[in-house]
Parts: structure tokens; C-alpha cells; sequence
């Protein structure tokens, strides 16, 4: 379970990157599927800092991420 101290959309959203680089969740996945990697009192939290900024649970994650940048190989 990961441990968000500070609450904010950039710090949520590195917690966020961290956790579909590592494979743990998916880009087309729903926002609300996040509950399951933070406590329940932080979600709660997290939760309520996402609906204040116009993100809906049910939103892809990648609506949270934005736009993702490829380098060429």
C-alpha cells in the first residue's frame, strides 16, 4: 500500500505514473481502481481532492496522467 503524505494533483498523479510503470495498473483502468493501492483514510483524502479538481472517478486514469510522451528509439 503506498504512502502519500503530501496531497496534491502532481504528487498524485508521480504516485500514479510510479504505479503503471511498475505494472501494477493500467492506463485505461477507472480512476476509482486506485483505492485498492492507498489506505482507506488516505483515498478518502485523495478522493476528495480529485472531485474538487473536475476528475470523476470513473474517468480513465490516463484523463489524470494526460498525455503520455514517447522518445524515439
Amino acid at each position: 500500500m503506498l504512502k502519500l503524505t503530501e496531497y496534491s494533483i502532481p504528487a498524485i498523479q508521480d504516485e500514479v505514473q510510479a504505479l503503471v510503470t511498475k505494472g501494477l495498473i493500467n492506463r485505461k483502468n477507472h480512476i476509482y481502481d486506485l483505492a485498492k493501492h492507498f489506505g482507506y483514510n488516505q483515498w478518502q483524502e485523495i478522493e476528495r481532492l480529485l472531485e474538487f479538481n473536475d476528475y470523476l472517478l470513473r474517468d480513465n486514469i490516463s484523463e489524470l496522467l494526460g498525455q503520455e510522451v514517447w522518445m524515439n528509439d
